[in-house]
């Protein structure tokens, strides 16, 4: 049986989104012994080689050569590779994975304002329920801390609020050339901003705070900044940016599970309580429209 084009974007989402879980604990894990700058430098350094890896076995090194995809990828470059990774590298320092995954589901709510309000995007009635069951899900994981907002939980949702508009450009690149031409770019643009940054800021590093970080940088840098964004692009290509937002919602319950593993870090009863709404949000956003 042949697999619908919206449904192999689902599932696309769906590996991402597991994936994409692992971020905030790899990073706290990384950034225990490294600074945030380096710690990013060498994310997106390892996810740059991993990018030209693809592009050398699969013989699309001409693609770097289109110039009609260049402008798009280059926002998207500043808005997701450099803007949106340095808010929540730096976030992560002042807040747990657990919220900072959470709260990041904020970019659902901003992708509906920018893609169905300005954009004008079609959006069925069973997608605008999941969407506001996922914000509720959002508002109840705030609810305990709201007089006690911190920095990184601010940091995190700026980038959140960033986010959509990268995606859009970076849909848009897609349509041109592929997935890996467009992180490679990205990843590779944005290691030498974080790189010069970090020289900038004087952050120094020694070879054994390197190692014992190692293994944690090559996950971030491979699996999650390199294959999750691969499946990522090519489920935006596939289905609406909102609809994938939403989707990777389970990231979050992934991330608190590793959480609870690794850093021993018990979910709270409003973190659990939120997956009620999430849950039922996303069978919603699941549902292909009917014609």
């Amino acid at each position: 049986m042949k697999i619908g084009k919206d449904r192999v974007g689902e599932l696309l989402i769906f590996f991402e989104a597991i994936l994409w879980g692992l971020f905030p604990i790899m990073t706290t894990l990384s950034q225990n012994k490294l600074p945030s700058l380096i710690s990013l430098g060498f994310s997106t350094l390892f996810s740059c080689i991993f990018f030209g890896s693809i592009i050398i076995y699969k013989h699309k090194w001409q693609e770097l050569r289109n110039t009609s995809a260049l402008a798009d990828i280059l926002i998207a470059t500043t808005i997701l590779g450099i803007l949106f990774y340095l808010l929540f590298f730096f976030g992560l320092r002042y807040t747990s994975p657990g919220n900072a995954s959470i709260i990041a589901l904020s970019e659902i709510f901003f992708s509906y304002l920018y893609f169905h309000v300005w954009k004008k995007d079609d959006l069925p009635r069973e997608h605008i329920v999941g969407a506001i069951l996922i914000v509720i899900g959002v508002v109840i994981i705030f609810y305990p801390s709201i007089h006690s907002f911190q920095i990184g939980d601010l940091l995190v949702l700026t980038g959140a609020f960033i986010a959509p508009f990268g995606n859009f450009y970076q849909k848009r690149a897609r349509s041109k050339v592929s997935s890996e031409t467009i992180l490679f770019i990205r990843s590779f643009l944005s290691s030498i901003v974080v790189f010069f940054l970090a020289f900038l800021f004087q952050n120094s590093f020694s070879y054994d705070s390197f190692n014992t970080s190692l293994i944690f940088l090559l996950i971030n840098g491979v699996l999650v900044l390199g294959l999750s964004k691969v499946l990522w692009v090519e489920g935006i290509h596939r289905i609406s940016v909102m609809k994938a937002t939403a989707l990777g919602s389970i990231a979050p319950l992934i991330t608190l599970i590793f959480a609870f593993i690794l850093l021993q870090k018990t979910p709270t009863i409003y973190q659990l309580l939120a997956f009620v709404p999430m849950f039922f949000g996303v069978i919603f956003l699941s549902r292909n429209k009917q014609k």
